[in-house]
């Protein structure tokens, strides 16, 4: 069972108030020689790739647009994104998990401190296959059997007699892996029986889509834009109409990361209030991801579950 859960709190509709830290354009100290130039303006920015395929390039592109700062998207995954800012190494990150939190559950672990987690938007965690896999719907107790290996052929899902290849992230704290172990198994620690081991999203994603026999875990917001199949998970598809009204149980919050320190830096501070700006929730929805303010329902679905999960 998980052990924690205290960093609940951070998902929350909180309005426009933002704790945002960092390096100021006048007089900036660097960060391991990432000092925020006034003459250059340029943020940079390391996360996963989904968040970067949900709403990050589009964001980037607008608001180099509208001010003239470039958005530098570095990418390199979820703990990429969340330790770089902590390290000091990139300006702003971008997370599809929470922070890995210590065995008191307070406090989150070394790497990991100093950052604040800020949610702007929706994604969720869909199963993926070849689209000319016949099988179109899957329960989560298959899902936890592919993954434990219980599950080996296609025919035990209903469909042709064919060997299962199940196509994982590799490591158990990316954004997918540690989102699986998290709302599937409830288990951070949950081993998986798997023959393909991928580096990222990316490249599972792209494997699935020539292996006719291929499964796997990605995000909604990447996956849709691949040649793929998305099945439906206990009958219901995964859509933006799912995802925004609750109504599709595996979901997780997108988050911009951002240091935590007393000093405001301005041109952070500037970036994060125009993605959470209406015009910033704009170009999420046009980019086809749900604003995390848009989705009520399933924010208080999602605290809900986390707290039948804990016994409260």
């Amino acid at each position: 069972m998980l052990s924690r859960y205290a960093d609940i709190p951070q998902v929350r509709i909180a309005g426009p108030t933002l704790v945002l830290v960092g390096l100021g354009l006048i007089f900036a100290p660097l960060l391991n020689g990432q000092s925020i130039s006034a003459a250059e303006k340029v943020l940079t920015w390391a996360g996963c790739g989904i968040s970067k395929k949900a709403f990050m390039s589009e964001i980037a592109t607008a608001y180099e647009k509208k001010t003239g700062v470039k958005i530098d998207l570095k990418g390199g995954g979820a703990t990429k994104g969340i330790r770089q800012v902590a390290s000091g190494k990139v300006n702003i990150g971008g997370s599809c998990r929470d922070l890995i939190h210590t065995e008191n559950g307070i406090s989150p672990i070394p790497p990991e401190r100093g950052v604040r987690m800020q949610p702007v938007a929706w994604d969720a965690l869909v199963i993926i296959v070849h689209k000319d896999n016949p099988l179109s719907d899957i329960s989560l107790k298959q899902i936890r059997q592919l993954y434990t290996g219980k599950i080996t052929n296609w025919s035990q899902l209903g469909g042709n007699n064919a060997p299962v290849e199940l196509y994982i992230r590799k490591g158990k704290i990316s954004g997918v892996g540690r989102s699986i172990r998290e709302l599937v198994f409830q288990d951070f620690d949950q081993e998986f029986v798997a023959r393909h081991i991928m580096p990222s999203s990316g490249p599972l994603e792209k494997g699935i889509a020539k292996n006719i026999n291929g499964i796997g875990i990605s995000g909604f917001s990447s996956a849709r834009k691949r040649d793929v199949k998305m099945l439906k998970v206990e009958g219901i598809e995964p859509s933006f109409a799912m995802i925004k009204d609750g109504g599709y149980m595996l979901y997780r919050p997108l988050y911009l990361v951002t240091p935590m320190r007393a000093k405001k830096d301005e041109e952070i501070a500037k970036f994060v209030a125009y993605v959470r700006s209406e015009e910033g929730k704009i170009i999420i929805r046009n980019a086809g991801t749900v604003p995390f303010e848009d989705a009520i329902a399933t924010w208080l679905k999602m605290l809900k579950t986390r707290q039948i999960a804990v016994g409260q």
